[in-house]
């Protein structure tokens, strides 16, 4: 391990009267670097979608250009695993701010070089090492999460981080239209798609520095208790608190891979990955084929998709903190449930009744981040804290390669195959199957099945 990544070392606690309005302090300020770090992240990982349009006038074809883009949620998925093992073991203060860094350092690269953006190979190459950095995204903010905030309060705490998904997504798009506004007008030029490419990785760049300065490693490294000491909050009833760094071996092998709970969900995010995808991804489409709307309607459905999500994991983080006691199974369970009950009203609801068609894809956004929050929260309490990165970086490459890759490209050929009533087929069974493991981990609550 590169030395300037080591996990920061503790160093000797603080009096006991400063202890409470430092942790305060610390708790929010790095509760923000986290959540505009990762926010910014997003920033990147889908501004070559913009760019598109600008690249077919350039004489690639949409095939092209799709091949080229997949190659961000192929190495993506990889990498969230690869880094989640890698983070385990790193200072996160470190470790987010320099993958964002490195993701804007690939994306200047192709707007200020048109070697980069010169042949659909290229761009392959180029957008995989992207997807690569942006696996360092999530891993980081995990340790962060499970080290500053018990179990108790995880789920809350986690839902709100978790928005940063949906506020980084919807700034991207203006951010990035923006860009090419401006370098057009600078260069004088009818396109200016490199403004794409450049204005939101010199925005990402000043966000990795303030993240740098906002963020802390653990408490330890600060001078404050662990976090369930602080709280009174222990995951155990031998109240243990699992501070020992782990070896990659024992991270692996010991806590994650032989831990029938992480396979659980990973395998669950496979079928929720692809519900999330499989009805986003191709609502465009398939509002335009079956439902007759124009391109304004399918984009405003689209929007509010993505939107709705934002209430709904705030709920569910709630809901599975207060309602369920931290037990994530059973929010998981009937979230998915409304899922199910919008998606096949959205399936059956007849052309023609456009306020029922956006009904229902307000309200499966709004049900389906739950789940997509609450699988990476199980993650992060299935496991050690040292173990954190990893858990989550396994479930992750399940959901990406599993159902997002699965979402675009089996959806596509089933539908050209069989008609759109076997992909809702295919969604139908996948809510289905979501449901029964999140049945399976009903019981668990927090960090009660970790064990030395």
């Amino acid at each position: 391990m590169l030395k300037f990544l080591q996990p920061a070392s503790p160093i000797e606690r603080l009096p006991k009267d400063k202890i409470d309005p430092v942790y305060k302090k610390y708790r929010l300020q790095v509760f923000i670097g986290i959540f505009i770090g990762y926010a910014a992240y997003y920033l990147l990982r889908k501004n070559f979608s913009i760019a598109m349009p600008y690249l077919t006038e350039q004489g690639f074809s949409k095939t092209e250009l799709g091949f080229a883009l997949s190659a961000v949620s192929l190495s993506y998925g990889i990498s969230k695993f690869v880094m989640g093992t890698v983070s385990d073991r790193s200072n996160a203060r470190v470790f987010l701010p320099l993958g964002l860094i490195l993701s804007a350092f690939v994306s200047l690269l192709m707007g200020c070089f048109p070697l980069f953006t010169s042949s659909v190979a290229i761009m392959f190459v180029m957008l995989f090492i992207l997807g690569w950095f942006q696996g360092m995204g999530w891993p980081p903010s995990g340790r962060v999460l499970v080290h500053w905030f018990s179990v108790s309060e995880r789920g809350s705490k986690t839902a709100i981080w978790n928005v940063a998904h949906n506020v980084g997504g919807g700034l991207m798009a203006p951010i990035a239209v923006t860009g090419a506004t401006l370098f057009s007008t600078i260069v004088a030029s009818n396109a200016g798609f490199e403004g794409v490419f450049i204005f939101p990785a010199l925005i990402a760049i000043v966000v990795a520095i303030i993240s740098y300065f906002l963020i802390r490693d653990t408490p330890q490294s600060v001078g404050l208790p662990p976090i369930e000491e602080y709280r009174n909050d222990y995951p155990t009833k031998t109240r243990e608190t699992f501070e020992k760094e782990l070896t990659t071996k024992e991270i692996l092998f010991k806590y994650v891979l032989n831990n029938k709970w992480v396979w659980a969900i990973a395998f669950a995010n496979i079928f929720v990955y692809f519900v999330r995808y499989g009805v986003l991804d191709w609502a465009p489409m398939y509002l335009s084929e079956e439902k007759g709307f124009d391109m304004d309607k399918s984009s405003i459905a689209y929007f509010l998709y993505e939107w709705a999500g934002i209430p709904g994991t705030l709920l569910c983080g709630w809901i599975s903190d207060k309602v369920f006691k931290g037990r994530r199974g059973p929010a998981g369970f009937v979230f998915i449930l409304g899922v199910l009950v919008a998606v096949l009203v959205y399936w059956f609801n007849p052309a023609g009744k456009p306020i029922i068609d956006m009904a229902c894809l307000i309200a499966i956004g709004f049900l389906i981040y739950g789940p997509v929050m609450l699988i990476g929260l199980q993650a992060l309490d299935f496991v050690p804290k040292k173990a954190a990165g990893t858990a989550a970086g396994l479930t992750g490459l399940f959901g990406y390669l599993g159902g997002t890759v699965t979402a675009n490209a089996l959806m596509g050929v089933l539908v050209d195959a069989a008609g759109w009533n076997a992909g809702f087929i295919l969604l139908t069974i996948s809510c289905v199957l979501a449901a029964v493991v999140f049945a399976f981990t009903w019981n668990v609550r927090g960090q009660e099945i970790v064990k030395n």
